[in-house]
């Protein structure tokens, strides 16, 4: 069994690759829960349902978000009304959000629900909420603290950061599946997500960064900057503001000890000599998966 840390999209297209070269029954991904709001009285978790999405097939690949051919016609009239309709939901992205809810209110688990709503699309790769229990991923900003959304679709993540905070992460326990996944796996990978938005608020959560660091041999890093920016979203300015380089060596020292093998780009090849200096194995190839072919690559170097 391979598991994955897993964000949003990076992740979703790593997944996708590693299923189209192994038996993906045998691949779990531990995902994300720190970017996930209540809005509209639903319970939306962003990170999951992008990678359900994804690994179904559906997903939207113009917007990098949400289902092939919405419609918006919830959004457009909520609009019209004076609501808050910042946030997009399209009309059948709702339905995964309400059943959701209705699920939460009855009494099932997130991690419950996520295998619900995988099995209905077929996904066959086990996902595994990182906690059930509610976290939140919260930005302090020269124009004062922000949640996730706040800061990613409503601000445009057009604002300086200077600090992040994980809040409700110090009650949080991994469930007994991802605790399960980290102990038993062959391998551990860390996808090409936001080191500091995606990947961290699950290594926050307790148990999870002593499970990689005891493992450090088995643990696998795809770097998600490459020549300095990333491919998509704020990781780039995150990893400056708080004080990191951007570059595949700053990911590297932002994880510290928890990675025993670096995949980058071949882009950033001329870094391979300094990784290796803070003690750890490296490969290079591409990680750009915007190619079928060049994904597929990647995933086999993950799995190598």
């Amino acid at each position: 069994m391979i598991t994955v840390l897993s964000g949003g999209v990076g992740a979703a297209r790593l997944l996708r690759a590693l299923s189209d070269v192994m038996d993906p029954s045998e691949l779990t991904a531990i995902v994300n829960v720190g970017d996930d709001l209540v809005l509209h009285g639903l319970t939306i978790c962003p990170d999951l349902d992008t990678i359900t999405y994804t690994l179904a097939g559906l997903n939207n690949d113009e917007l990098g978000w949400g289902l092939r051919g919405e419609t918006w016609r919830v959004m457009d009239e909520l609009d019209a009304l004076g609501g808050a309709a910042w946030f997009r939901l399209g009309d059948r992205d709702l339905a995964t959000h309400l059943y959701r809810s209705q699920r939460l209110t009855e009494g099932a688990s997130k991690t419950d629900v996520t295998r619900e709503l995988a099995t209905h699309h077929g996904v066959k790769v086990t996902l595994l909420p990182v906690s059930d229990d509610p976290i939140a991923t919260e930005f302090l900003t020269e124009d004062g603290r922000l949640s996730f959304q706040e800061y990613f679709v409503q601000r445009h993540h057009d604002v300086v950061v200077s600090g992040v905070e994980i809040t409700g992460v110090e009650s949080a326990r991994a469930t007994n599946d991802v605790e399960r996944a980290l102990e038993q796996s062959a391998r551990l990978v860390i996808a090409p997500s936001n080191p500091v938005i995606s990947i961290n608020p699950i290594l926050q959560v307790r148990g999870v960064r002593e499970a990689l660091r005891a493992r450090r041999d088995d643990v696998v890093a795809v770097s998600p900057i490459i020549q300095g920016a990333a491919l998509k979203g704020p990781a780039d300015r995150l990893m400056r503001e708080l004080g990191y380089e951007s570059s595949a060596l700053g990911v590297v020292d932002f994880y510290g000890d928890l990675v025993g093998t670096w995949i980058i780009d071949e882009a950033d090849a001329a870094l391979a000599d300094a990784i290796r200096s803070r003690g750890a194995r490296v490969e290079v190839t591409t990680t750009i998966m915007a190619e079928p072919e060049n994904a597929r690559r990647l995933a086999k170097v993950v799995l190598s």
